[in-house]
C-alpha cells in the first residue's frame, strides 16, 4: 500500500519541554514525525534564546504527523495528558515559564470539539486534584527548532536531563501504553 500525504493528520502540542515530548510520541505506532520547535507566539522564525526569554509567546512545542487509522487524535490526547501536568501554570517540573505551558493548538474545529471533550471528561473523572490549565487554542503558527534539538534523548542518553527528568515520561509510556508503542522501542 502506498502512502499518501491525505492518510495523515497533523497535531501540535505543548506540554513542557520539547525534549521530552519528542522522546514519548515518537516511540508510538502510526506517528510518521514529531519534529520539535515554536508554537503560539507572534515573532517569527524565533531561536532557542529568544524562546526562553519568555518575550515571543511561543511555547516549546511538537509538531505531530500522524496516520489516523492507525492512532487516533483521541488516543494521542490521551497520552497528552497523561505524560505531563496539565495542571501546572506555565512549567513542568523545574522548567519554569511561558514556553513551558501546556497547550494544545487545534487544527480544525473537529480537533478542537474532541479537545475540549477529552478535557471535560478528565476533569468530570476526577483525574487531577487541581484544575486543567491546558490552553485550547487555534493553530496559527509552528517554526521548528534548531537541529540540535531534533533527536535529543535517543542521541543524549547519559545526559543527566534524559536520565532523571525524560526517562521516567518514556517508561510510564511503555508501562501504560505498551500496545501502541513501536517494537523497536520495547
Amino acid at each position: 500500500m502506498t502512502e499518501n500525504k491525505t492518510d495523515y493528520e497533523t497535531a501540535t502540542f505543548a506540554n513542557g519541554c520539547f525534549w521530552c515530548s519528542e522522546a514519548v510520541f515518537k516511540r508510538l505506532k502510526g506517528i510518521k514525525s514529531v519534529l520539535p520547535g515554536y508554537s503560539g507566539g507572534q515573532v517569527k522564525n524565533p531561536s532557542y534564546e529568544q524562546v526562553c526569554s519568555g518575550r515571543t509567546g511561543h511555547a516549546e512545542s511538537i509538531q505531530i504527523e500522524f496516520g489516523p487509522k492507525v492512532i487516533s487524535f483521541e488516543k494521542i490526547l490521551d497520552i497528552f495528558w497523561r505524560t505531563h501536568d496539565p495542571t501546572t501554570l506555565n512549567r513542568q517540573g523545574n522548567d519554569v515559564g511561558t514556553q513551558y505551558r501546556s497547550a494544545i493548538f487545534y487544527h480544525d474545529l473537529k480537533q478542537k470539539e474532541i479537545a475540549e471533550e477529552s478535557r471535560r471528561e478528565l476533569e468530570n473523572e476526577g483525574v487531577y486534584k487541581n484544575p486543567i490549565v491546558t490552553e485550547i487554542t487555534p493553530f496559527n503558527n509552528f517554526y521548528v527548532a534548531e537541529d540540535y534539538h531534533k533527536n535529543y534523548y535517543d542521541e543524549h542518553r547519559d545526559a543527566p536531563y534524559c536520565s532523571y527528568i525524560i526517562d521516567p515520561k518514556v517508561h510510564k509510556l511503555l508501562l501504560n501504553y505498551e500496545n501502541d508503542v513501536r517494537a523497536e522501542y520495547k
